[in-house]
């Protein structure tokens, strides 16, 4: 029998964990070292993705009161490091600005249309997809290492959590090549501010307008999707008593919402709708597309003016008491428990509502509660957080010269970073990420990662390939983890005979499948 059945067969019995064991001598100094309390660790694993040193070092330093302020307020000393930041400018997807990319795509695929029919079209068009999905790999790539290197990781679990809830799907139409656009200017920017300004960002997004069909959205051709879905998925949740009237209604007002024409040609306005015309980068809103009747929405008459009705709209959203109760239940489910307790739900929820939807003060309230802590242990990470933190810890700041293997094992693990067709995002819950299939695929990662048998550190394109695998066994290890690992996992680890498998077995074992 293999190693990875004999250790599957045993995780059934004991919960994932089992193994063989290495015995590592424990070192004098590690153990000399102050370990920090059990609340501590578990209020840092909620914070972040997951430990490293830099973070444990940053709440020693600050201590958990001044490191939240710093993080809530983006005055997280620190940067990431130079080797990232390098890769991440390499990418053609976030150094070509968005609007060149699709006038260049846009010119590609004229030309491809009066190409005769054969193999030269053909060609063309797979040449075509697989930019786009470079383009795709690469902004998956610059949103996964920022997510590992990043010094405010409260701000990156937020900019995931804000993608997922404001999904977009890769696949469809121009959206692959208006991905990094989407994360490091409408999610990036927004993800600790005023809730308001993030919902209307994202209503101006080219790949919101592009997946929710709002770009085809015109008086005479209205299309109900996005309004239906900002509201449902986005602000008020499907229970909230919002009618098919309002979805009705709410599309009214958005209509001539939509993209910028990137052709070069010169648009011509009825002098009367000129000066309405609102252009921001690729977001335009097209007077002569816009329905201007009256309209009544969640009890609110909003007279025909233009732009200035998404405004109203969205103030009016925004400020209903269940959209403070929806965002507040959304966010606890991702940072606290798949069923978080009413009483913070709610004290989330009056803390939106008293603070006009200040994203950054309803996380205090919630990383302040006493719930964070006393529910450790007991939410099962997502792909996104288990391969982010399982990267986190075993190379522990080590700059990845090529992260296609972090995007490849999402991939694995069914949650592709922008993969999500219908605009629900990824389940929040353990539930959904818990199947025996599910932990055989996170097994199979974690010996990758622990043995060493990946290309994170051979760059893209090169022959070579960096040997070795990492040394879990480090102060960060026996300060904030040994002291907390569970009987079943201590008697595994004890069992490992290469140090090889012992990184896989604490990498793929319940205590760091949880946080």
């Amino acid at each position: 029998m293999s190693v990875a059945a004999r250790f599957m067969t045993t995780t059934r019995r004991q919960c994932m964990v089992a193994g063989l064991l290495l015995l590592i001598p424990l070192l004098t100094s590690a153990r000399g070292i102050t370990s920090l309390g059990s609340d501590d660790i578990a209020w840092l694993r909620r914070d972040g993705f997951g430990l490293d040193t830099i973070s444990v070092d940053q709440y020693r330093s600050l201590g958990r009161e001044r490191l939240l302020d710093a993080q809530l307020t983006g005055r997280v000393d620190g940067q990431l490091p130079p080797e990232i930041t390098t890769l991440i400018g390499s990418f053609e997807a976030i150094r070509i600005p968005t609007t060149q990319q699709l006038v260049t795509l846009q010119a590609e695929q004229q030309r491809i249309k009066a190409l005769p029919d054969g193999s030269d079209k053909v060609a063309a068009n797979k040449a075509l997809q697989a930019q786009g999905n470079q383009w795709l790999q690469q902004a998956q790539q610059a949103e996964l290492l920022q997510a590992v290197y990043g010094p405010n990781q409260l701000k990156e679990q937020l900019v995931w959590f804000w993608l997922n809830h404001f999904s977009v799907y890769a696949a469809k139409g121009r959206i692959r090549w208006e991905l990094a656009d989407y994360v490091q200017n409408t999610i990036r920017p927004h993800a600790l501010g005023k809730f308001k300004d993030l919902l209307i960002a994202t209503l101006e997004s080219p790949a919101m307008l592009e997946f929710l069909d709002n770009a085809q959205n015109a008086k005479g051709h209205v299309n109900e999707n996005y309004a239906r879905e900002l509201m449902e998925l986005h602000t008020l949740g499907v229970d909230s008593g919002y009618t098919q009237q309002d979805v009705q209604q709410l599309a009214l007002i958005l209509t001539g919402v939509g993209i910028a024409p990137v052709d070069g040609k010169p648009q011509r306005f009825n002098p009367k709708f000129a000066p309405l015309v609102v252009n921001r980068g690729l977001f335009q809103f097209n007077p002569q597309r816009h329905d201007f009747s009256d309209k009544t929405f969640l009890g609110h008459v909003i007279h025909g003016s233009g732009f200035d009705e998404v405004n109203q709209a969205i103030d009016i959203i925004v400020h209903q008491p269940a959209c403070a109760q929806f965002i507040s239940q959304q966010l606890a489910e991702y940072f606290v428990a798949d069923q978080p307790p009413k009483k913070l739900v709610d004290k989330m929820a009056r803390t939106f509502l008293h603070s006009d939807g200040d994203i950054a003060k309803v996380m205090r309230t919630m990383f302040d509660s006493q719930e964070i802590v006393t529910s450790a242990g007991k939410k099962f990470k997502d792909p996104t957080q288990f391969v982010v933190s399982s990267v986190r810890l075993a190379y522990d700041g080590k700059p990845l010269a090529n992260a296609l293997p972090l995007v490849n094992w999402l991939n694995q693990l069914d949650e592709p970073l922008f993969g999500r067709i219908t605009p629900d995002g990824w389940p929040l819950d353990g539930a959904s990420w818990s199947s025996s299939g599910q932990m055989e695929k996170r097994f199979d990662i974690a010996n990758a990662i622990g043995t060493g048998n990946n290309q994170l550190f051979t760059p893209v394109g090169s022959n070579s390939r960096e040997a070795g695998f990492p040394m879990l066994t480090t102060r960060l290890y026996y300060d904030a983890i040994e002291p907390r690992l569970t009987a079943p996992t201590r008697n595994a680890l004890a069992k490992a005979n290469s140090q090889q498998e012992w990184n896989t077995f604490l990498l793929s074992s319940p205590d760091l499948n949880y946080r």
